[in-house]
């Protein structure tokens, strides 16, 4: 169950980057789930879901900016596996699998961004423009990243 939890954690990581990592610091840090004995233990160190929380506010805003690059440029996919690596590999370490929890993490996250991107094409073509589209993506990956925390 963990590392299907892993993979579900990738998929919002390659949705947006930075609300995996926000809400699994978050997770661990309120002891919703203990990674303090594993090589992630700052995962669940007290700065760590602020940190990670700005950072996720700050995509959510510059992801509606006209200049932002696709997220399937390099940069941009790469800093979407190596979030979903670290996700995965807490979630993972948090029940022994540290390593199965990074592969899953990362295959989720290449998942979560091709499909992403396909899904939110589509959402905009829809609507004849983008916010719509990209409103309702932050909105799934938001929920979804809190009821997979949950579920951890």
């Amino acid at each position: 169950m963990l590392l299907f939890l892993a993979f579900l954690i990738g998929i919002i990581a390659g949705l947006r980057a930075m609300m995996a990592p926000a809400a699994v610091a978050w997770g661990a840090a309120l002891g919703w789930f203990d990674v303090s004995q594993t090589p992630l233990a700052f995962m669940g160190y007290r700065w760590t879901p602020w940190v990670f929380s700005l950072l996720a506010v700050v995509e959510l805003i510059t992801d509606q900016l006209p200049s932002t690059p696709s997220r399937k440029v390099p940069m941009q996919f790469a800093a979407r596996l190596i979030m979903g690596a670290l996700t995965g590999a807490t979630i993972g370490a948090s029940g022994g699998s540290l390593v199965g929890g990074l592969v899953a993490g990362v295959v989720g996250a290449a998942v979560g961004t091709l499909g992403g991107a396909a899904a939110r094409g589509r959402l905009a073509a829809a609507f004849g423009r983008d916010t719509p589209a990209a409103l309702i993506e932050d909105a799934v990956a938001i929920i979804g990243a809190l009821i997979i925390v949950g579920a951890v």
